[in-house]
């Protein structure tokens, strides 16, 4: 079994989305890597043949247990070094994901035990992702995202998926974690959902990148999955 890169971002995406808690959707992980539907079918009939995911027909996807520890590994890598980037190199939240992406091909197990030590062992990177541990354990997160909350309903944003183009787009909108939103109004056929700060301001949040924004309540508690 070869482990590529394509295969890597999928098993990271499917861990992202709850994929090792529940199952996701082909629908969540096509919108998250930005790849149509079928192609998503096609690689995920590839990670099942290899034992990585569970996967019936009429049914969602999972991570089996090879494919979490495979995944669990490479977020853990790919997270310590993003939060080096940003913390010590003071590279902007968009410019992580690449450099990271390279980084954690050349890690050894030595190095990144030297490099969560240097860190002073974070659980969460910049854009608000768990980081497992040295034995694998991580703390549990929201997998409900802002497009799923009704109107008229508060939330407050508690990670991103780790995306350039999504990230770049948050920044240019300012919004950031741990901010309270309302939501106003979901526009339909799969337009953008129109949000209001807690300090009055008021923007759209595509319909895409809604997908792709992890929320709680107002306190910070999980939310009850649902979907739309």
């Amino acid at each position: 079994m070869s482990m590529t890169p394509i295969k890597e971002d999928y098993l990271k995406i499917i861990f992202e989305l709850g994929g090792a808690k529940k199952e996701v959707s082909n629908k969540q992980i096509s919108l998250a890597l930005g790849i149509a539907a079928g192609s998503v079918t096609e690689m995920v009939s590839k990670l099942k043949k290899e034992h990585l995911v569970t996967h019936k027909p009429y049914h969602d996807i999972a991570l089996t247990k090879s494919g979490l520890d495979q995944a669990i590994l490479l977020i853990r890598k790919h997270r310590l070094w993003e939060t080096f980037l940003a913390q010590d190199l003071n590279y902007a939240l968009p410019d992580i994901h690449p450099e990271a992406e390279v980084l954690e091909h050349v890690t050894s197990p030595n190095l990144l035990t030297r490099l969560d030590e240097f860190l002073g062992h974070p659980t969460h990177c910049p854009h608000g992702g768990v980081i497992p541990d040295q034995d694998g354990h991580f703390q549990e997160e929201s997998y409900t995202v802002l497009a799923t909350i009704p109107d008229g309903q508060t939330v407050t944003i508690e990670r991103f998926i780790d995306d350039h183009d999504l990230l770049t787009y948050l920044a240019d909108i300012k919004l950031s974690l741990e901010t309270q939103v309302t939501v106003i109004k979901h526009e339909p056929f799969d337009g953008p959902i129109r949000v209001t700060t807690n300090s009055g301001q008021e923007f759209n949040i595509s319909f895409k990148a809604a997908h792709n924004i992890f929320v709680t309540d107002e306190n910070g508690a999980p939310l009850e999955h649902t979907t739309r």
